[in-house]
């Protein structure tokens, strides 16, 4: 069976919304599966940690689930055009799988959500990848095959699926943002499978 991590922060909900379409579409190929994770919050308390399971949601991701996965799909808020700071905490702990290569070859992609349409979700995608690039893994995107780029009038890009959430933080996600969440989950799930038989 193919693993496929599907890892997140979320604070208000759109970003974990998008990361149980992503899985579901994951799970719609034969052979793959989806494992969701979320990362706890950073606290500007140097003291203040969290418990190592949390009481509601998606558990913590570990290293050993990096690890373990034939993919990756990461996804994000916006914060000031780039990833949430969690996220990126969690990443910098990943230097000995970078030095032993453990995710070298493996597929990625990635995912946000952001306030307003102009709120950095392009920018946040691609430097979303600079860390996945560093470990040597092969980034996916969502080709123009897939016509809800076209036809998209609120989230969507070619560099991953992006939702539009609001000021409040009130937009659900649009019908052609589902569709792309789900195209994405089934495409990294036939990269995997495509990438783990050879």
């Amino acid at each position: 069976m193919n693993t496929v991590l599907v890892l997140y922060y979320s604070r208000y909900g759109a970003t974990r919304t998008m990361a149980r379409l992503i899985a579901r579409g994951i799970d719609s190929i034969d052979g793959c599966q989806a494992m969701i994770r979320t990362v706890p919050p950073v606290s500007a308390d140097h003291e203040a940690t969290a418990d190592a399971i949390p009481d509601e949601g998606d558990p913590y991701v570990t290293l050993d689930d990096l690890e373990q996965s034939h993919g990756l799909v990461l996804g994000s808020p916006t914060r000031f055009g780039n990833m949430a700071a969690p996220l990126k905490y969690f990443l910098e702990q990943t230097s000995s799988q970078w030095l032993s290569g453990t995710l070298s070859g493996k597929p990625a992609s990635v995912f946000t959500s952001t306030s307003s349409l102009h709120g950095g979700q392009e920018s946040t995608l691609l430097t979303m990848m600079v860390p996945l690039l560093h470990h040597g893994m092969i980034i996916a995107g969502i080709p123009y095959s897939e016509t809800e780029l076209v036809k998209t009038q609120t989230g969507g890009t070619p560099y991953g699926v992006s939702h539009v959430a609001g000021a409040d933080n009130s937009n659900d996600i649009s019908e052609s943002e589902k569709a792309l969440c789900l195209a994405q989950g089934k495409r990294m799930a036939e990269l995997s499978k495509k990438l783990n038989q050879s």
